[in-house]
This record gives structure tokens, sequence and C-alpha cells, in this order.
């Protein structure tokens, strides 16, 4: 028996059969809705160097999901002020998958070798990702408050217009603590209302009112699972900056970064940076 397809079953005649909509001169089409001919029209390498593309699509394809990323810190701290936990732990989990996608970008860039990235870092001057206007939200976002961190942002008002609106809000943790002081924990006053542009200091006030949480997880079920929301969030961002400062060294080394870091060095020191200090002490003193 012949082993060709019967004109019945052909890819052609299988999308005729289904229907399928072929004609889109009158009608969005789907490069239409996404506006493709705009995002596969910006990368514009700068150097005549094979693999800049590669460094391009990887740190504009982070950026849109950075972009994905705020949209959903930015709602659930929303949900949160508004006791509409479902909804933000939906959306908390949301990040920490984004922050997978992001793990996985850094493997994509770590293919790139050494003699490849010499070959085009004089096109990349003095820009780097420690620019990011977004990923800067997001630290806001996340608590790690930074006053020097605006100034990169300067030349462009409105980017440091959204830049210093997250720098000035209430983090996701401030808005957790408020959560839990308004179901009825003994959360510190001075860590309720405070100055939001400063860093989180840790409180063993705020420690003993997790606690109260995990050792009762059935009668405060909501806030245990934030916790552990919390937890998730932070252990996947972990992830990230590690694969970030591993791809760095494999890349460059300890050589000196494009915006004037010590690359590698600086990496590390925010490897050390705790985001949510009690969700993690709690687990030592329970």
């Amino acid at each position: 028996m012949s082993a060709d397809k019967s004109p019945a079953t052909s890819p052609e005649n299988i999308v005729h059969e289904e229907k399928a909509q072929l004609d889109f001169s009158k009608s969005m089409s789907y490069g239409d809705y996404l506006h493709l001919d705009e995002i596969l029209n910006a990368q514009h390498p700068l150097s005549p160097a094979h693999d800049e593309m590669l460094f391009i699509v990887q740190h504009q394809t982070s950026e849109l999901w950075m972009k994905l990323m705020l949209h959903e810190l930015h709602a659930a701290i929303s949900c949160i002020a508004e006791e509409k936990l479902p909804d933000a732990f939906k959306m908390l989990a949301r990040v920490s998958r984004i922050m997978e996608q992001l793990v996985n970008a850094w493997t994509v860039l770590s293919t790139m070798t050494p003699p490849e990235y010499t070959a085009m870092r004089p096109y990349l001057a003095n820009s780097s990702g420690f620019q990011s206007a977004q990923y800067r939200c997001i630290e806001f976002a996340l608590g790690n408050k930074n006053a020097a961190m605006l100034k990169p942002h300067a030349h462009r008002a409105d980017l440091l217009a959204q830049v210093d609106a997250a720098y000035r809000a209430p983090s996701l943790y401030d808005e957790s603590l408020r959560l839990l002081a308004r179901h009825g924990l003994p959360v510190p006053a001075d860590r309720l209302e405070r100055d939001w542009t400063q860093p989180y200091e840790p409180s063993d006030g705020v420690e003993a009112a997790w606690l109260t949480v995990y050792r009762n997880p059935h009668e405060y079920w909501d806030l245990y699972q934030l916790g552990e929301k919390l937890t998730d969030l932070e252990d996947a961002f972990r992830l990230w900056r590690f694969r970030h400062v591993t791809t760095v060294e494999r890349v460059i080394g300890f050589k000196r970064g494009t915006g004037g870091t010590g690359g590698v060095s600086y990496l590390r020191k925010m490897l050390d940076v705790v985001l949510f200090p009690e969700i993690w002490k709690l687990r030592t003193d329970l």
C-alpha cells in the first residue's frame, strides 16, 4: 500500500475543511494584533558581529517579560490592599513563572562565548542592563529601595517619573504587612506607616506576627498562603539573580561592566539582598 497521504487528508485540504480564515485584506490578522512589524524591526545591531542579534533579542524579550511582571505586581499590590486575595495569589504565582522564563533567557545568552562578546562590546558604549527602568521598578516594587538608582533615568523625564513613582510607593511587602495588621496581628506601628522610600529593615515584631500565622495556618489560611507566595517569589528572584551572575562571569569573567559597575562583584553583592527577611528567618525560629 502506498504511504502517500490521500487527497482528503493533505494539509491543504485539512485547512479548507476546517474553514480556516485565510483572507485578511479586510480584517485584523495575527501580525496586526501583535504589531509584529514594529517588534520584529526593532533590532538594530551596531557591530558586524553575528552574535549581537542574540544579545539584543535576549534583552528585548526580557524587557517584554518585565513589562508583564510589573503589570502583575502592580495589580497584586492593589488586590492585597483591597483584600482581593485569591486574585493577588494568582498574579503573584504568575510573577514567579515569569521569573522562570527570565532564568531560561540567561541560559540562552550563556551560549555566547567570551571572544564573541568581546567582538561587540566596544559598540555598547556605556549601555547596560543596570540602567533598565523596568528592572528598577521591579526592585522598588519588591522593596529594594535605593535613591542612587534614580539618577540613571534623570535624562528622561518620562522614565524618571515612572521609576520615582515606584520608589515612593509602598512595596509588595509593605502592603502585605498592612494586611496582617488589618487581620488583627500585632505588626509594629513603625512598619505600617513609614517613609516608603527607605529600604525595609527587619523587625522582631514583624517576625512574631508571621510566626503567629505559621503556627496557626488554618486560622490564618489566607495570610499563610500569602507568606508562601512571597517565599515562592523571592526564591524565583534569587534564581534569576544567580543565573545573571553566572552568565556574566562565564561571558566576561571579572571585567568591569559596560555600565561602570564591577560586573560580577556588583552582582554577587546583590545576591545578599533579602526582600522579605522575616519570611525566611521564621523558618529557623518556628
